[in-house]
């Protein structure tokens, strides 16, 4: 299935203060989800945020904090699934886009969790592997086979910004393009 700018959305999962430090290659996440949160506002994408019970883990780390778009919504969440969460569920129906790219923390955990409740829920799901990532290896390694498995579309962040962007000569082309360079 290809990506569509127009019937995305892109959801930040529990990339928070306190967790991050414990995050294998916390640094590449970062930068992949900060590129993601600039190409989806040079492209009018959407953004959703979570934060898995932030007065123990935290709020959103300040980097993804400033590239949010004014008015995205930032749920707290105790549920591992973000789809456990009404608030979160109407976040995205209010949006009423089909395809679901997630980033943030711990692969192995709540965006795999996440990933499974948006695809039973008929949504197109696709994790971006270079923007999600766990406390281990084994555990981000693990966690993308079992999504690749249940039939998760695996992506990268290129292929997001490439995908959503289509073709190249555009005003966007030219600021996303800075970004991967």
């Amino acid at each position: 299935m290809h990506l569509r700018a127009q019937e995305s959305v892109l959801v930040v999962v529990d990339l928070q203060e306190r967790l991050l430090p414990a995050i294998h290659g916390a640094g590449p996440v970062l930068r992949h989800a900060a590129m993601l949160l600039r190409g989806a506002a040079a492209l009018s994408v959407p953004v959703v945020v979570t934060e898995q019970y932030p007065r123990g883990l935290g709020a959103t780390v300040a980097e993804v904090r400033a590239e949010l778009p004014p008015g995205t919504p930032v749920i707290e969440k105790i549920s591992f699934s973000s789809t456990g969460e009404a608030a979160f569920n109407r976040a995205l129906d209010d949006l009423a886009r089909p395809q679901v790219v997630l980033c943030g923390t711990e692969a192995h955990v709540c965006v795999l969790q996440t990933a499974l409740g948006l695809q039973e829920a008929g949504r197109s799901v696709f994790v971006v592997a270079d923007a999600v990532s766990s406390r281990s290896p084994a555990n981000h390694h693990t966690a993308i086979e079992r999504l690749r498995g249940a039939g998760i579309t695996i992506v990268t962040t290129e292929m997001v910004l490439f995908e959503w962007l289509e073709r190249a000569g555009t005003p966007a082309f030219k600021q996303l393009i800075a970004l991967i360079k």
